[in-house]
């Protein structure tokens, strides 16, 4: 079984973000990769046109890329959006794991599920995106227990998000019909356990992990064997 990741918002490099799983889950016998969003900016501009479809979209060209591998798809926070339209009606999406992420049902927006008002986290921009708010303490709520070569690649790493994401739902609802399990990371000062667990009861199983907003880089061992145990449930 292969691991597909998809990262949260505003992040780019997305290769960079998954880095630190490699090697532990290698050790486990399982492949890995990253998927780039254009909603984020990876392409040059393309955070200006790219919405939540087009990220979707470049999930299913990644999984096309193997057919008749399956996957254990994971979405991050943001990416949860992303992995419940992307596995709609596909076959070879075998397990969707949400890592302390948004898991939306039909008609459901990021906007519509947060709020009205912004999340404290960004800023609207004039050209169609949102950036990160240095403005308030991004490392206490989303890095705080990561060690400082994590936390400054992060921010590093920061960029435009499409404000069209969060306007959109998906087209489809996965985990109508695919298994998942949801990864509530109870030291998440960013979202907190308590909105995951609203989350978490769309989810077929529901597991604690006692880490921040970023496991798989302050926590990349545990979150590897955590990857494990739900592989091994999916092969059963």
């Amino acid at each position: 079984m292969r691991v597909v990741f998809v990262h949260g918002a505003c992040a780019q490099d997305a290769d960079w973000w998954w880095n630190r799983m490699v090697e532990p889950l290698a050790a486990l016998g399982l492949e890995s990769r990253s998927v780039e969003l254009p909603s984020c900016g990876e392409r040059a501009g393309a955070a200006y046109r790219a919405d939540l479809y087009a990220d979707a979209d470049a999930v299913r060209s990644v999984l096309d890329q193997e057919p008749g591998h399956p996957a254990l798809l994971c979405g991050h926070s943001y990416g949860g959006m992303v992995i419940t339209d992307a596995a709609a009606g596909r076959d070879d999406v075998s397990h969707l794991l949400y890592i302390t992420a948004v898991v939306p049902d039909r008609g459901e927006s990021l906007a519509s599920l947060a709020g009205p008002e912004p999340a404290p986290w960004v800023v609207p921009r004039d050209d169609g995106t949102v950036v990160p708010n240095t403005a308030v303490d991004l490392r206490d709520a989303f890095l705080h227990d990561c060690d400082e070569e994590a936390e400054a690649g992060a921010f590093r790493r920061l960029g435009p998000q499409s404000q069209a994401v969060f306007a959109q739902a998906p087209r489809g609802i996965a985990w109508h019909k695919t298994p998942s399990t949801y990864v509530v990371c109870t030291g998440d000062r960013a979202t907190p356990p308590a909105k995951q667990r609203e989350f978490a009861r769309r989810a077929s199983g529901v597991i604690d992990l006692p880490t921040g907003h970023h496991p798989f880089l302050s926590h990349p061992g545990l979150l590897a064997d955590l990857i494990g145990e739900v592989a091994r449930g999916v092969g059963e």
